[in-house]
């Protein structure tokens, strides 16, 4: 993004922050939730992110034999390939895609400007959170759909608690996105992020479970975050799964107290 249009987006950003200053503080967030989503999405960048690699991951998994060594009896891949690619879209959306605008924003001044209006540090950091929280919605939306076309079937009682799954998943890569935005130049971020990105959805146990990985990096790569979600989200929607819930779960949420400990120690607003 050049500097024009950053500057053209500072003072967008902050206009808006002032509008919201007299309405009542759930106001505000919801006015700012409502902006940093719509700015994700109309991004053709965080479009391609959010959207388009997803679904493009989610018809190779279930066209391709990529997934066939770990299929349990009376499964498919299409009932593999959910569960990581809505692993996938909380990494692209939570970590990637909020890492790298929070990173820009910081940069070209926006958090600092936002940090002093009414809204706040805790109502921008919420209404970070509620962007990406929508924006999470929709893109399970869409591969839900787009995953039924392909034959999916999923049980009503294992959405539920996958939703639930994808709330704590979001609130982890939004603290470690956040930390790296915070503590980063905004290039290395777009850098570091990026590289991430790749290494958790190829090795990290997103995309399929880490048990499926060489015997002595499996153990490894199953405490991280990536592993922990893709590995929950397993548990609840594919049928007959013998993995844990409780295991994953545990993971995952220490890894989120841990990245919002660091983002609050850490996260400098300019």
């Amino acid at each position: 993004m050049t500097t024009k249009e950053q500057h053209h987006a500072r003072s967008a950003v902050a206009g808006h922050a002032r509008a919201a200053g007299a309405a009542p503080m759930p106001r505000r967030v919801a006015s700012q939730t409502k902006y940093e989503a719509l700015t994700m999405l109309r991004n053709g960048e965080q479009l391609l992110l959010l959207v388009i690699l997803p679904v493009i991951a989610l018809v190779a998994l279930t066209k391709m034999d990529l997934l066939d060594t770990v299929l349990l009896p009376g499964t498919t891949r299409i009932d593999y390939a959910v569960p990581g690619v809505l692993a996938l879209s909380v990494i692209s959306n939570a970590f990637s895609g909020q890492g790298i605008q929070t990173g820009f924003d910081r940069r070209y001044g926006v958090l600092r400007q936002l940090a002093t209006t009414p809204l706040g540090r805790s109502g921008l950091v919420a209404g970070k959170l509620g962007a990406i929280l929508l924006v999470l919605g929709f893109q399970c939306l869409l591969i839900g759909v787009v995953a039924m076309v392909l034959g999916w079937h999923p049980s009503l009682p294992g959405v539920l608690a996958a939703l639930a799954v994808l709330v704590l998943g979001a609130v982890a890569f939004t603290g470690l996105g956040m930390l790296a935005a915070g503590t980063l130049r905004a290039e290395a971020t777009l850098a570091v992020v990026n590289l991430l990105w790749v290494l958790l959805a190829v090795a990290g146990g997103t995309l399929a479970p880490a048990a499926a990985l060489p015997e002595w990096v499996a153990p490894v790569v199953a405490l991280l975050p990536s592993a922990a979600l893709g590995d929950a989200l397993r548990a609840v929607l594919v049928p007959g799964a013998s993995a844990g819930l409780a295991g994953p779960l545990l993971i995952l949420a220490v890894w989120a107290v841990a990245a919002w400990a660091a983002t609050a120690r850490w996260f400098r607003w300019s």
